[in-house]
């Protein structure tokens, strides 16, 4: 979705309001942000400038914050449109491209080259390149790291990623797309879903495989470890 999205200093330019008087509105509850980022930063759209356009018209007509948030509280102020044309809902909370490699412990290159792979992929990003992601990636992120250690490749995360995505869209709206397709897709997931059973239950066998190995090993090593310093110290083994 390519949309424009500004942060507070970009949007007071934009509207030629003040930051201090954009805070003010913020803190009364008159001005409300579309959405925001995992760290309370306030997101705004191009239905912002809308808002705080009325806002202004209000206030020089006489209206003060108190008859405004009454205003807001009942009615709201008027949008572009009858639903907010950004596709930010108010609860949605956002993460940056920086705050979701600091949450998962990938670096933001590589969050860079899932997206160019389509692996991940933006919720929303604006004209100017500003990527904002839901947080259910930082769960996605780290499924993605475990699939690596699983032995797939990035064209074979790229599916499971595709699939990710279906259920999402499923989950949060199964009447978007005609029941067959839906069941298509459904069938698909649970057949992926089969697979990396079978791929755990594979690696579950190797890693008690490698455990009692190392155990014993661990042990053989304590022995050698004596017998050797016994040697240092010139008695016989």
């Amino acid at each position: 979705m390519d949309v424009n999205l500004y942060h507070l200093e970009d949007i007071a330019k934009k509207s030629g309001t003040p930051v201090s008087t954009l805070n003010e509105w913020l803190l009364a509850g008159i001005l409300i942000p579309e959405g925001k980022a995992v760290d309370s930063t306030p997101i705004f759209s191009d239905d912002s400038l809308v808002q705080i356009e009325k806002i202004n018209s209000l206030i020089a007509v006489g209206y003060d914050s108190a008859e405004l948030r009454k205003i807001v509280k009942k009615v709201g102020l008027p949008r572009e449109g009858e639903n907010s044309a950004s596709g930010i809902s108010g609860k949605d909370k956002y993460l940056t491209v920086g705050t979701l490699a600091e949450k998962t412990g990938v670096s933001p290159r590589t969050l860079k080259h899932w997206e160019e792979k389509g692996i991940i992929e933006p919720d929303l990003r604006s004209s100017g390149g500003f990527r904002l992601y839901r947080d259910y990636y930082i769960l996605f992120c780290n499924l993605i790291k475990d699939l690596q250690l699983f032995g797939y490749s990035l064209e074979d995360i790229k599916t499971v990623s595709d699939y990710f995505r279906d259920f999402i869209e499923i989950r949060d709206n199964i009447g978007a797309a005609a029941p067959e397709k839906v069941a298509e897709k459904l069938a698909k997931m649970e057949e992926e879903i089969k697979l990396l059973f079978g791929k755990m239950e594979q690696l579950k066998s190797g890693i008690k495989r490698w455990e009692d190995l190392l155990k014993r090993q661990k042990k053989q090593i304590t022995l050698l470890k004596d017998k050797n310093k016994r040697r240092l110290q010139g008695e016989k083994p």
